[in-house]
């Protein structure tokens, strides 16, 4: 644990402590899949404080192990701030000195929101295998019933990064008028079958594991165990680079020498296990299938476009209803989802003369950069946050839309 010393420096920098607050939503909500939920709720953070005229509001949505806890502590004790406390705070890219700030916990989630770790109130029970399916669009859905909640008709930015970039995505496709920026960093506009493979086999090892009994593992008072680590291992191998794990690992023996056995012998194999271990302890594993698949239908073309349409201009046409500025942030070395899908999107932008900025930052962390405090990054987000509105990304001087998308691709 951090000492009080370490704790109170980074208080000082951050929004500080701060306390959840859970929403409850009565009406039923009809899901893509037809179920419905009778009631659900919500755990939200906030930080900053809401202008008069409610225009200041910036949503946050997370990532697939993110929660509502971006940023601060809950407690003077916290070890650990907020998933983006690099990000978010007075002063930071997120400016909670210029900003109201909204992270929601997605239903579907274990971190207090209705899931498949509550009860569900018509049966007393906890949810478990029965939870419904969901998908990106519901969760886009339900932020916008905690829009209304909270009085504000239209966000001055929505921005996420991983799955949390195709949840604004989503937004500014289905509620156009309810946005005026988007950021989207380290998304695609849809999964391609290598990404839909690899979730294919986490799921797979823990549908696999002998405790999962079918999804009802708590009522057997057990859980897979072994699944869920085998699945964040093979996760967090696409999360972060070769070199990265080079430079961290190589092929350091951990006792020195081979031990001509099964066991951990490599320090590599160590930090996967260690990591598979600690997700195991925090992670429900209904959770981790149902956002799995949300993340393999998320494509936000659908309903909008025929099925048999190419997937360039299904997306062309489809971003034509957008209406907010977009901030679309890559990373070099990302290979989960790479910088040529950020392009896509800039490219369906520009078609449509979108306003639309791009940057593809350098960083050796992998799909994982965008949780970093990489300086350059930072200040492209803080600067298109703070940044007077601008009607259209094509230039005065006529620049073709087809030669500023070469120029985003250098």
């Amino acid at each position: 644990m951090q000492s009080s010393e370490t704790t109170s420096a980074q208080l000082t920098n951050s929004v500080g402590i701060v306390t959840p607050q859970t929403l409850v939503f009565d009406e039923p909500l009809t899901l893509e899949c037809q179920r419905v939920l009778p009631s659900f709720e919500l755990v939200i953070e906030t930080y900053g404080t809401l202008n008069a005229d409610k225009t200041n509001a910036i949503l946050i949505c997370h990532a697939l192990s993110g929660s509502h806890h971006a940023a601060g502590f809950h407690s003077i004790d916290d070890a650990k701030p907020g998933w983006w406390d690099a990000m978010i705070g007075p002063n930071k890219a997120i400016d909670t000195n210029e900003f109201y700030v909204v992270c929601l916990n997605n239903i579907g989630s274990c971190h207090g929101s209705t899931g498949p770790t509550t009860i569900n109130p018509e049966t007393g029970k906890i949810y478990g295998a029965d939870f419904p399916l969901i998908t990106i669009k519901d969760w886009v859905k339900t932020q916008v019933m905690l829009s209304d909640r909270l009085g504000i008709d239209k966000w001055h930015a929505i921005i996420g990064g991983s799955m949390g970039g195709m949840q604004a995505l989503q937004w500014s496709v289905d509620y156009p008028d309810r946005l005026a920026r988007a950021v989207i960093i380290a998304s695609t506009p849809k999964l391609s079958a290598q990404n839909i493979a690899f979730n294919e086999v986490a799921r797979q090892s823990i549908l696999s594991d002998p405790d999962f009994h079918d999804g009802w593992y708590l009522e057997h008072g057990t859980y897979p165990r072994r699944g869920l680590i085998l699945a964040r291992m093979v996760g967090h191998i696409t999360y972060i680079t070769e070199d990265a794990m080079k430079a961290k690992f190589g092929r350091d023996l951990k006792s020195g020498k081979f031990m001509y056995g099964y066991d951990v012998e490599f320090q590599v194999e160590s930090y996967l296990r260690y990591q598979g271990e600690r997700f195991s302890q925090n992670f429900d594993a209904n959770t981790y299938l149902l956002m799995t698949k949300a993340l393999d239908y998320f494509d936000p073309t659908r309903g909008y476009v025929p099925d048999a349409l190419p997937d360039e201009q299904a997306l062309k046409e489809t971003l034509a209803r957008t209406q907010c500025q977009f901030l679309v942030v890559s990373f070099t070395t990302d290979w989960r989802f790479s910088p040529e899908r950020s392009v896509e999107l800039v490219d369906a932008l520009i078609a449509n003369q979108k306003s639309v900025s791009f940057v593809n930052i350098d960083a050796p962390h992998g799909h994982d950069s965008f949780l970093f405090d990489i300086p350059r990054y930072v200040n492209a987000v803080k600067g298109f946050l703070m940044a007077p509105a601008i009607q259209t990304a094509v230039r005065a001087d006529g620049i073709s839309p087809t030669t500023i998308s070469k120029l985003a691709r250098q």
